[in-house]
């Protein structure tokens, strides 16, 4: 590992250190998985009244702004049109829109749990007392 000024950081971490870190880790990333799911439910609900408030403000009567009208034509549907409406609305009379939680994506998570797993059966096995600096990079992104 180096600084920004090119000077080598030569630290020792110990093993034991390293697989409780480790071992922290895998947990939040088990966990991960259930917290984006609930917290996915709560964003798709709060999303529909999002929704909905603004499909209100726009059938009250305000009359859009700017209307386009595009073909639609794709190889697996049959031939359509699409027509977009462009409404100017004061948002001050709706809640702000919810923010989306950070995706989880199942391959990815499975593959990180599963590289954790692994380094901390190896670090487990190990007689060693620290961590060298080529384990400590490669398992650095967990921590």
């Amino acid at each position: 590992m180096s600084n920004r000024r090119g000077k080598a950081i030569n630290v020792k971490v110990a093993t034991s250190k390293v697989i409780k870190a480790l071992e922290s880790a895998l947990v939040k990333k088990q966990n991960s998985k259930e917290t984006y799911r609930v917290e996915n439910e709560k964003y798709q609900k709060a999303l529909a009244k999002w929704e909905k408030d603004v499909a209100t403000l726009v059938k009250s009567g305000t009359k859009p702004n700017k209307i386009h009208v595009s073909q639609k034509s794709h190889w697996r549907e049959s031939d359509g049109y699409e027509v977009t409406f462009t409404f100017d609305i004061d948002f001050d009379k709706v809640a702000q829109k919810p923010e989306q939680p950070e995706s989880v994506h199942d391959y990815t998570l499975k593959a990180e749990i599963e590289e954790i797993e692994n380094a901390i059966r190896i670090l487990k096995m190990t007689d060693e007392e620290t961590v060298s600096t080529s384990t400590y990079n490669s398992i650095a992104r967990y921590l």
